[in-house]
């Protein structure tokens, strides 16, 4: 493969040419479906690419995409970077006040917009989705070429531990998907793969879509609007061999009435929190099928992962430069294809302080890649045993201190996920008066009794790890995509501590 004449969006679409009627796209309603075939897809994607060219924008520029669960983000996201524009992928749900934050460490030149969806008040130009439909029939724009490390699209991370921050990636990302083919998904050209999340998220963006386009599979996407509870019949009545979702979605589905019965389901892949075990054992209880998870994070595609080929547990993918450093830090080599180029960070051009800058871009952004000893520190801690299994332990910033013990809140929730009458729980460490307390967060049917609670708890966990509080909830504060929003945990604590 000639890294110096690439294209991300001609490689995901290479299996047009060999299987142009095949369908790759189906999106999924109530009554009927949509469907794309290789061919049609691909012919669309380079028409959009030629309209947004005729619209004035060319290579290097920003586009913003404010667009739902429909087919014209795909085609928006692959049209851009078919044509060397750089598209910026946001939520759905964020408001105007959220996308003028976002703005301020990007310069979009133009933005697509779905009807009803915010926009940010800065004055851009803009594409409304109906008329983005009208490019599929434009006449297809070659694939601008040029090397593998040049910035290809931005993606924002979640923020659950602060403010998001708006992440450069390059076309040799996908490059590095393809270790997750074997590594975690066990995936082939006749899988049918229904991801439930939304297409902004890295997880549903890539496992969703561009990698079984890559192999040559099928992606099913439910509508948009579709109910949770639509789910388990969208698996069979379109046949899915593979299901993704995270585990907040697995939770949810095993509480619906519809039967989990998927005969042509081979197995079910997750990410985006950590599964605990014994949701782990529910699921693969209800569906008879394995269920296999994996970490990764928006500066870089999914590293560690269970699979059906291989542990059962997580572990590095094989050909992945990831280490776990001697005080527990997941560290990403910087050789490792799918890390991030960068954070792009506004208003430091020409700062020569500035620590980790490493590019200076056009249009006075810079790229932020902030380096140790050639690798990337996360803020997310593990260890590894000597069979090469990985124990996630949840993010630095989240590790709570017992007597000046530290310890995970992951291995607390597991603990107290196993109890009767908690459905959802988290556990993070809460300011009272001039100390600090373990304190832990449940869903159920009612408040538990402390005695029940405590009992449970002495068979699995050394004292100084017990939380000192459970706290009953309606619901635990979760992201858009179903990941814990941990940093919103102690607020609630102070707010109900008089219940």
């Amino acid at each position: 493969m000639d890294r110096s004449s690439f294209n991300l969006a001609a490689h995901v679409l290479a299996r047009a040419t060999a299987q142009p009627d095949k369908i790759a796209l189906a999106v999924l309603g109530p009554t009927r479906s949509e469907r794309w075939s290789y061919g049609r897809l691909e012919a669309a994607v380079r028409g959009v690419g030629t309209a947004l060219l005729e619209a004035g924008l060319g290579p290097g520029d920003q586009l913003l995409l404010r667009l739902g669960n429909g087919v014209a983000f795909p085609l928006a996201y692959l049209g851009a970077i078919a044509v060397g524009i750089v598209p910026v992928a946001t939520s759905a749900q964020l408001t105007t006040p959220e996308l003028d934050a976002a703005l301020r460490d990007i310069s979009p030149a133009a933005q697509v917009v779905g009807e009803g969806l915010a926009t940010s008040s800065r004055p851009l130009r803009t594409i409304a989705e109906k008329e983005l439909l009208t490019a599929v029939n434009f006449r297809p724009a070659d694939y601008i070429l040029g090397d593998a490390d040049r910035m290809a699209y931005i993606m924002f991370t979640s923020g659950t531990s602060g403010r998001p921050r708006a992440v450069a990636h390059a076309h040799r990302a996908i490059l590095a998907r393809a270790m997750m083919f074997e590594g975690w998904y066990g995936l082939t050209a006749e899988d049918r793969l229904l991801h439930a999340g939304a297409l902004n998220w890295t997880f549903t963006l890539g496992t969703g879509l561009l990698d079984p386009w890559t192999m040559g599979a099928t992606a099913l996407i439910p509508a948009e609007g579709t109910a949770l509870t639509a789910l388990p019949l969208l698996l069979k009545r379109h046949d899915a061999t593979l299901f993704a979702a995270a585990p907040g979605v697995l939770r949810k589905l095993l509480k619906t009435p519809e039967k989990l019965a998927l005969p042509r389901l081979r197995h079910t892949l997750t990410a985006g929190e950590h599964l605990q075990p014994a949701l782990r054992d529910a699921w693969e209880a209800a569906t008879g099928k394995g269920l296999y998870d994996a970490y990764g994070m928006t500066e870089c595609s999914t590293f560690l992962s269970a699979s059906p080929a291989g542990a059962p547990s997580l572990t590095v993918q094989p050909g992945r430069r990831v280490k776990i450093t001697e005080d527990g830090t997941i560290a990403i080599h910087r050789a490792e294809q799918g890390l991030m180029l960068g954070y792009l960070e506004a208003g430091r051009a020409g700062d020569p302080h500035a620590p980790g800058l490493t590019q200076t871009l056009t249009r006075g952004l810079n790229l932020d890649l902030p380096l140790t000893d050639d690798h990337f520190l996360t803020s997310d801690r593990a260890r590894q045993d000597v069979d090469g299994t990985i124990h996630y332990e949840g993010r630095t910033g989240e590790m709570m201190n017992a007597g000046g013990y530290r310890v995970s809140p992951l291995e607390v929730e597991a603990a107290l996920a196993g109890l009767a009458g908690i459905e959802d729980v988290a556990v993070a460490e809460v300011p009272v008066k001039d100390t600090s307390i373990i304190a832990a967060f449940h869903t159920g049917p009612a408040p538990l009794p402390r005695a029940t609670w405590q009992a449970h708890l002495e068979a699995s966990l050394a004292r100084y790890k017990h939380p000192r509080a459970l706290v009953h909830l309606s619901a635990l504060p979760r992201s858009a995509n179903g990941k814990l929003i941990r940093r919103a945990l102690p607020p609630l604590f102070e707010a109900h501590s008089d219940d």
